[in-house]
This record gives C-alpha cells, structure tokens and sequence, in this order.
C-alpha cells in the first residue's frame, strides 16, 4: 500500500516535481476523464515536461484532459508517494473550469461530470487521498 503525504508547496523545487494532478468542477460536478487504453477514471492530470514549472504542467494537462478553455487554477499543496522505498513527488491543484471545448486529439477518450468519486479509479489507493484534500481545501 502506498504511502501518501502532503507537504507545503515550498516544500521542494520544481525539478523534484514529477505530476500535477488537478481536482476540478465544472457547473458545480466533479470532472474526471478516462483514458483512450483504460475503463477507469482518473482526476485529471499527468508528467511535468523537463523544464516546465508545475502550474504549467497542471495548465496543460488540465486543457488535454478535459478540453478547459477557461478556468481558473490553484496551487493548494505538493504531495508524495512512497511505495516500494521509492517516492515521487507532484503538485496538487483545484481548477474551476467556466468553458469546456472539445477535448483534444490526445490519450483521453472522454470526460465524466459526478457527484462523487467514481468507484472504479486508475489510482484507488492514491487518488481518494488526493481528492479529499481537495475537498477539504476548498471548504466541502
């Protein structure tokens, strides 16, 4: 079982920074996509690129992952895994999206508005960790 926990986002410099994963809503739903090769749901996100800063990052996934067009986006904590003595690190962010295009010709074959957390996630043991932080980060 991974190990999640969650650090200030000066915590670490920006090239120790591997994801950006966003915890997003759209007309007040949760916005989770599902990826071309898979049947599970994911929040949106994905690698930082060498070079890129992080909110970077988590703009660019944000738009490939859902199609946002205008959002705004906010840096609320990094965060790490450990799992098998080897941890990464990624940001962690909360994006109110107002505009959804098209999704673009990427990896993500659709997007889901809900309620809830779907049952079946990519990540089930780190993703509801990351998600209830955004909830609780935003006062829900």
């Amino acid at each position: 079982m991974p190990e999640i926990a969650f650090h200030s986002l000066a915590a670490l410099p920006n090239d120790h920074l591997t994801y950006a994963v966003i915890g997003a809503k759209y007309n007040e739903k949760w916005v989770f996509c599902r990826h071309r090769e898979r049947t599970t749901l994911e929040m949106p996100g994905g690698h930082r690129e060498p070079g890129e800063d992080i909110i970077d990052t988590a703009n660019r996934e944000l738009y490939e992952e859902t199609g946002a067009l205008d959002f705004t986006l906010n840096p609320l904590c990094l965060y790490s895994v450990t799992d098998g003595g080897k941890t990464g690190y990624g940001g962690l962010f909360y994006a109110e999206i107002y505009e959804l295009g098209n999704l673009p010709d990427s990896e993500i074959k659709e997007i889901f508005l809900l309620d809830d957390m779907p049952e079946n996630l990519t990540y089930p043991q780190i993703q509801p960790h990351l998600w209830e932080r955004v909830r609780e980060s935003i006062g829900e």
